[in-house]
């Protein structure tokens, strides 16, 4: 179900496999119950989530009080999240910036509307991996549901292997949670991981952008938030 990343006094960091739901569903236990189970932590927090989709980082706490401090990090945007999509189709545009409320529809789907009066908000990138392939980097600035699901599809680009947003069928969903920054007490962390299931997530072009341009994705000029120039 995952693969330990790291272990600190006051926190785990996993690497979630794609295909696994966060909480229990119909009776079989989910992450955080597998969490517990395999490290042996029976005090075990969950600070946030990923969708059953997606693989990559994903932070538990070791107590109610780290949970409470990342918690609150979290809704205060202070913790820095990036993440991996491909997709088979050209989006709207190659980079920028991604508004919009979100709208829960019909089959557990959600829209992006044109509306902007509690918009989800998404930055991104784009780069040509082969003919017919495109990754994108992803930094969600808020945490709706399906939040990336919904900003890829919005720009014609839905995820491959994400059939409920009209990508096309594949071995896995490709969306990945690469890395994160944040600070906890005075100490400052930062974690990349790339990710290891999935044919088209094995691709040299893929490999190369992520030990080049993209190995530290804080570093890279993210397009500006509205009203911050």
């Amino acid at each position: 179900m995952f693969t330990l990343v790291h272990t600190d006094p006051r926190f785990y960091l996993l690497d979630k496999h794609p295909g696994v739901s966060f909480h229990r569903e119909d009776g079989e236990a989910g992450l955080v119950d597998a969490a517990r189970a395999q490290l042996g932590d029976a005090a075990v927090w969950p600070v946030h989530r990923l969708d059953r989709i997606t693989s990559g980082l994903i932070l538990l706490a070791r107590s109610a009080e780290v949970a409470r401090e990342l918690g609150e990090a979290l809704a205060g945007r202070e913790v820095e999240k990036y993440y991996l999509a491909l997709s088979e189709r050209k989006p709207q545009k190659k980079q920028g910036l991604i508004r919009g409320d979100m709208l829960k529809g019909r089959g557990g789907a959600w829209r992006l509307l044109p509306s902007l009066e509690q918009p989800a908000v998404t930055q991104f990138f784009s780069y040509s991996l082969r003919p017919g392939l495109r990754l994108f980097l992803l930094r969600p600035r808020t945490g709706r549901t399906h939040q990336l699901r919904v900003a890829m599809k919005s720009q014609s680009a839905p995820i491959l292997g994400d059939v409920l947003y009209g990508g096309e069928a594949a071995d896995r969903g490709y969306l990945h949670a690469y890395a994160l920054r944040f600070t906890l007490g005075e100490e400052a962390f930062a974690f990349v991981c790339p990710p290891s299931i999935g044919q088209a997530f094995q691709l040299p072009e893929l490999a190369l952008l992520l030990g080049g341009e993209l190995a530290a994705p804080w570093q890279l000029p993210w397009p500006a938030l509205p009203g911050k120039g």
